[in-house]
């Protein structure tokens, strides 16, 4: 008899089999890639299989199937590239061993070393900044000022974030921890449940609580607010960009890496390369995330809405991406549901 466990991974994994396996099609060679990242992927394939002549194969899952399915595959697997959103998981991935290391200066000139592993297993693709979001008719922008700051008590029952399962909310925590040490971390932490924040399931049901006055402030990655800006302009949240007098404000990474197994690695790391440099505007512009190669400007709604000169934190991905389970346990500590 199949326990319920098992029964859920081997409905996880036929679920999987049977989505259709996408291809770019029309080239000779083949690159497949698993991504748990879904913003627009097909259509920046289909480019690089026609400026390269390299076929793209792409199977789309959520981040714990795909790592759970190319362990699974082991060296039969049929991914060349795991492709993820958020330091944490990628971080998660090259300690379970899925990725190998890539010697290529086309990567390591066009990635800052912060958004990248520093044995060159996984590289920052995307930059998506987690920053603070208000009402402008509440709040007044000189009133805001850090992440830290929405712990004070003027900020009580005003506040939206969201939940402890995110990976996003994870890793800010996670950066937390990194400059204020775990026990300063949980500090802050339970400084926002004393504040009475609002925890909600999604960084869309942030944005829109915030926009119909249920809180007057929120956090959330800045693509999201991007996105309903550009189909609702007169959409009432504003971005504030956090900690600009200290470290900076919170940036995550989308990012993918080589698979150990690979059968096409140096097709593989093609495509990585041109995704870092020649396909970075496309890659980046579907979903409003700014580009991880700084020569590379972010597309025109998030110049518009976002600019691009603001102080980001310094701390590497990989830095705050192996404090996953620390914030998790700190938020448990600290009351943070």
């Amino acid at each position: 008899m199949i326990g319920r466990a098992r029964l859920g991974t081997l409905l996880m994994t036929l679920a999987l089999v049977a989505q259709a396996a996408c291809s770019t099609g029309g080239a000779e060679e083949t690159v497949r890639v698993y991504s748990g990242r879904h913003y627009g992927e097909e259509e920046t394939f289909k480019k690089f299989a026609e400026e390269t002549n390299i076929n793209v194969e792409f199977l789309f899952g959520s981040d714990a199937e795909l790592r759970e399915r190319i362990r699974a595959e082991g060296e039969n697997t049929q991914a060349d590239v795991y492709m993820t959103v958020d330091a944490g998981n990628l971080y998660l991935a090259a300690e379970e061993g899925i990725f190998q290391p890539l010697e290529s200066d086309t990567l390591t000139d066009a990635v800052p070393e912060s958004l990248r592993d520093p044995d060159g297993l996984w590289f920052g693709l995307g930059v998506r900044a987690r920053t603070i979001v208000y009402n402008p008719d509440e709040v007044n922008p000189d009133e805001l000022s850090t992440y830290e700051a929405l712990a004070e008590p003027q900020w009580r029952g005003r506040v939206c974030m969201r939940d402890s399962s995110n990976v996003y909310t994870q890793s800010l925590v996670a950066s937390l921890i990194a400059h204020h040490g775990y026990d300063g971390a949980v500090g802050i932490l339970r400084g926002w449940v004393e504040n009475d924040t609002e925890i909600l399931g999604s960084d869309v049901l942030v944005l829109e609580t915030v926009a119909q006055g249920g809180c007057d402030v929120g956090i959330t990655n800045h693509y999201y607010l991007a996105q309903r800006l550009e189909e609702e302009p007169d959409f009432n949240v504003r971005p504030f960009w956090a900690n600009q007098d200290d470290r900076g404000v919170h940036v995550n990474v989308s990012g993918a890496g080589v698979t150990a197994n690979a059968d096409h690695p140096e097709l593989a790391q093609r495509l990585l390369e041109w995704l870092a440099t020649e396909g970075q505007d496309d890659f980046t512009s579907s979903s409003h995330e700014f580009p991880a190669n700084p020569g590379v400007p972010p597309d025109d709604l998030v110049l518009e809405e976002f600019g691009n000169d603001f102080t980001r934190d310094p701390l590497g991905a990989a830095d705050y991406g192996s404090r996953n389970a620390d914030a998790i346990r700190a938020m448990d500590e600290a009351g943070y549901e």
